[in-house]
């Protein structure tokens, strides 16, 4: 079995918790213009097709928003890759990309930082975890309103299939 470091010696600098804070504040503003866009792009999208409002275009237009928003995370995670790949703490780009996707997911990674960033392991899965929940608030409203479009559509139907049978019983029955 292999020993473990000594980590008593481990300090953590001023510049990992400075680049860590540029670095988390940098993905929010990515993602506060993403879900910006987001929320434009479904706007633009549902004006275009309110008119003849169903099922097929209102869940594409979720499809759609998921793909940007998922685009927004994929930029994020390749920022701190490439502050990864900048600072020579992987081999490749690749590795930095693997190391990046599974901390922000905060699934963990068989591969740790060094020890002069290791800090930024946890701050990178805080802000995967800010940005997950921005994103599923944004996600969550939009569902909501085709929710609540596809609701109102079944109602008009019953309403009408209602008013029918009613005038049918009332000419059959007079």
């Amino acid at each position: 079995m292999k020993p473990l470091p000594d980590q008593s010696l481990y300090v953590t600098s001023a510049d990992e918790i400075a680049w860590g804070g540029i670095l988390i504040a940098l993905t929010l503003i990515i993602h506060g213009f993403g879900m910006l866009l987001t929320i434009e792009f479904s706007g633009f999208y549902k004006s275009r097709f309110e008119r003849h409002p169903n099922f097929i275009t209102g869940i594409i237009g979720l499809i759609l928003a998921s793909w940007i928003i998922t685009s927004v995370h994929i930029t994020e995670v390749m920022l701190w890759a490439g502050f990864f790949q900048w600072k020579d703490c992987f081999a490749n780009f690749s590795t930095a990309s693997y190391f990046a996707f599974t901390e922000y997911t905060t699934l963990g990674s068989n591969f740790d930082l060094p020890e002069n960033w290791r800090l930024l392991e946890g701050m990178i899965a805080t802000s995967g975890l800010i940005g997950f929940a921005w994103s599923t608030g944004v996600l969550m409203t939009l569902a909501q309103g085709f929710q609540k479009q596809q609701l109102q559509r079944i109602n008009k139907r019953y309403r009408l299939l209602r008013s029918t049978s009613v005038s049918e019983t009332t000419e059959s029955g007079a």
